[in-house]
């Protein structure tokens, strides 16, 4: 994540970044537009509870559950 606020693409679409947010399945820097698209994910639910329950453990440093595509599942 050192390279987050230095990136300037996409990690999902590579489209410029204007401004930018961490996956909740991994750790790419994304853009708002597949950021909206990730919140529609089947998983997105399970990718925000396995990040909070990590935070809660202290894990401050959670790399995801994965991403699987947009429209893959997650075992």
């Amino acid at each position: 994540m050192t390279d987050f606020l230095t990136k300037t693409n996409c990690d999902r679409c590579g489209a410029k970044l204007t401004s930018r947010i961490m996956s909740r399945f991994n750790e790419d820097c994304i853009c708002m537009t597949c950021e909206e698209e990730e919140r529609k994910h089947p998983d997105y639910a399970k990718a925000v509870e396995a990040e909070l329950a990590a935070l809660r453990a202290g894990d401050y440093n959670y790399p995801g559950i994965g991403w699987s595509g947009k429209d893959g599942r997650l075992p």
